[in-house]
């Protein structure tokens, strides 16, 4: 990794940037409008076709009518997932909160901005990877998801990981992290190594929860060890 990479993602995170002499400050990558997903055409859902014989289409449409936990009862939209569907590397989190929910899309709000700094540390920008979260709907009040939620919503997003079939998985937050590997660890214990998920093997790494960071920052030192471990990785998956 080069050091002007070093210096953009430790200036982004709010750690300190000690050099021997001044180095030159990298211009601020231009901002890309989200897509507007409420002008996407709406696909039919195919009803009848188990969830791991659905293409890329037809899941997102089965997502966006489903009615499979009583989430949908307060949800004002799904958040399916948003990304490059050929990328290296997927980044999974917990469940929509208010402002995803409203837009139809993951990480968006402050933490959605850390995070786009974090991925633009490590060579990637939002664009190049693909980002989706466990559940589908908000949970009430942004409470933890439940097991049985996390259960029903899983299947979607294990066909996600399928037809994805990244190099490696980033889990942010103890919740995603606990279900993708089924563990009652901490994420602390969890973080600073590599998991394998799933029969392909999947390359997978914990981190801290952009919402955490934002704030807990003492931890993003250890967050950024975890960024270098998943550019290593997708490097070497190659």
């Amino acid at each position: 990794m080069t050091p002007g990479t070093r210096s953009r993602y430790l200036h982004a995170m709010g750690l300190p940037v000690w050099t021997l002499r001044e180095a030159p400050v990298a211009p601020a990558a231009e901002a890309v409008p989200a897509a507007d997903v409420s002008a996407r055409p709406a696909a039919r859902p195919d009803n009848d076709a188990p969830v791991e014989a659905l293409d890329w289409g037809a899941l997102e449409a089965r997502v966006a009518a489903c009615t499979l936990c009583p989430l949908h009862k307060g949800r004002t939209r799904t958040v399916f997932g948003v990304g490059d569907k050929a990328a290296d590397l997927l980044v999974v989190g917990e469940a929509p909160g208010a402002e995803e929910d409203r837009q139809g899309e993951p990480f968006v709000g402050r933490a959605g901005q850390l995070l786009n700094a974090m991925l633009q540390a490590i060579g990637l920008s939002r664009q190049q990877v693909y980002i989706a979260n466990i559940l589908k709907c908000r949970p009430p009040n942004n409470r933890d998801p439940s097991l049985q939620e996390q259960a029903t919503c899983t299947p979607y997003l294990e066909r996600q990981i399928r037809l994805l079939e990244p190099r490696a998985i980033l889990a942010v937050g103890r919740i995603a992290a606990q279900w993708l590997l089924q563990s009652d660890r901490a994420i602390g214990t969890l973080r600073g190594r590599v998991h394998r998920y799933g029969e392909a093997g999947t390359a997978l790494v914990v981190t801290y929860h952009p919402a955490y960071l934002l704030r807990s920052p003492l931890a993003k030192a250890k967050t950024w060890q975890d960024l270098c471990r998943v550019k290593e990785l997708i490097v070497e998956e190659q």
